[in-house]
């Protein structure tokens, strides 16, 4: 069962619960027994008063008179002591008589057939039991303050270890390998124990990020050579005039996968630094610097399927962002517009604060567009040979840099892409570009 409360609410509901419980219990047994205490001894003192009047029956001048507030009748008795007929019905023993405003407690006796019934006026055992019944609620009330105020003190002193690990959780960069353990600081208690089983489960994480970095150094230096060769044989093999026209156009159709592979390991591996130095191991570029050289690369592949490749710049700014990252971006939105147009148009348009990409391709169901930035997801139409990580790829450099991609229906099919880059560039300086 989940709780919407916090742990400290939780702690103070069920001291006031508690508290609930056992002051109730309390409050009904003080309640019941003076009302039955009282009772008991009502009605024995009762008792001996009849008893007592029991004589005015036997002897000619009545020594033995009622209370003031006592009331005796008797059946056959003279005057104002026979028996009324309201109290004909009473049998013999202790009972609470009801008289228009006023109630009694009444003894009867039943001697030879005749009934004998006194009467007490109960005023004084009532006023009794209210002011019982006041000081029992006044007290109950006081214990449920009392309990609730405990319980905030408890839970504020129980929680405040609980709350300073997840203030050092939530401020502390714990996955840098300098960060202190927790642990020490904690005494050894539970929240001693989610400490211990915090540093351990951070250190097995810091390992799984190390093995990380050091393979992603291995596959920098492992595929950055092939794909140099690659990219070399390639060179040399076009400057070759003895190849024929269709060789020519194979060996430049792997010239560029080279070169797309090449930029895809790099980006690849500046996402997976854990710190990144920009400035030093990334190039910068301006929107519209970008999107002309992409332009170029894509304009010959996109006419060559009968599209229509439009180009706009609507005013983008001269701003400078991580050039790898911007060209993997806007490089992958072409490339799928590509893939999934057959016929219609490309456009890409560069704005102020980012860029659209839109086709008149394929498109893609509204119920199915959030999934797309998934992994290996890939649009309703199966074609290609894709593992469908190009918009995760870019969901993820959009992530990393502060940017946002969203995607949209275009008119009357198609997909519109739309980057917003923000504020997450540097100002170029006296430059117009």
């Amino acid at each position: 069962m989940e709780f919407k409360q916090s742990l400290a609410q939780r702690i103070i509901i069920a001291f006031a619960l508690m508290s609930a419980l056992v002051a109730g219990a309390f409050a009904f047994g003080i309640v019941a027994t003076v009302h039955l205490v009282e009772e008991r001894l009502i009605s024995s003192v009762l008792g001996g008063d009849l008893k007592r009047m029991l004589l005015m029956d036997s002897v000619s001048e009545w020594s033995h008179r009622p209370r003031p507030d006592q009331l005796f009748y008797y059946s056959g008795g003279r005057d104002d002591f026979d028996l009324p007929k309201d109290l004909r019905h009473l049998t013999p023993g202790f009972h609470e008589v009801f008289r228009e405003h006023l109630s009694y407690h009444a003894m009867v006796e039943v001697v030879d057939g005749r009934h004998y019934v006194l009467l007490q006026d109960q005023s004084d055992f009532e006023e009794r039991e209210r002011v019982l019944f006041a000081v029992v609620v006044v007290g109950f009330v006081l214990s449920l303050a009392l309990a609730v105020f405990l319980g905030w003190v408890l839970a504020r002193r129980v929680m405040a270890p609980v709350i300073r690990l997840a203030r050092q959780v939530r401020h502390r960069d714990q996955l840098l390998g300098l960060a202190p353990p927790l642990a020490p600081d904690y005494a050894a208690d539970e929240v001693g124990q989610l400490a211990v089983a915090f540093d351990a489960t951070l250190g097995r994480l810091r390992d799984a990020l190390t093995r990380e970095r050091l393979f992603t150094s291995d596959v920098s230096h492992e595929l950055r050579t092939p794909l140099m060769v690659l990219a070399s044989s390639c060179e040399l093999l076009l400057e070759n005039p003895a190849i024929d026209n269709r060789a020519r156009a194979q060996v430049e159709r792997i010239s560029r996968a080279t070169e797309e592979m090449r930029e895809l390991v790099q980006t690849f591996l500046m996402l997976a630094r854990a710190q990144r130095d920009e400035g030093a191991v990334a190039s910068r570029a301006s929107l519209r610097e970008v999107g002309n050289e992409l332009i170029g690369v894509w304009r010959d592949t996109i006419e060559q399927k009968g599209l229509t490749l439009t180009y706009h710049d609507t005013g983008a700014l001269p701003t400078l962002y991580n050039a790898t990252f911007l060209q993997s971006v806007m490089g992958n939105l072409l490339r799928n517009a590509a893939h999934y147009t057959d016929q219609g148009y490309i456009r890409l348009t560069l704005e102020p604060d980012g860029f659209t990409v839109e086709d008149s391709g394929v498109g893609i169901p509204e119920e199915h567009r959030e999934a797309m930035f998934q992994p290996f997801v890939r649009g309703g139409e199966k074609r290609g040979e894709g593992l469908g990580l190009g918009l995760s790829l870019v969901q993820r450099i959009c992530e990393d840099q502060g940017w946002s991609v969203s995607l949209s229906a275009a008119e009357p099919h198609g997909c519109r892409f739309n980057v917003k880059l923000g504020t997450a560039g540097s100002q170029a300086s006296g430059n117009t570009l």
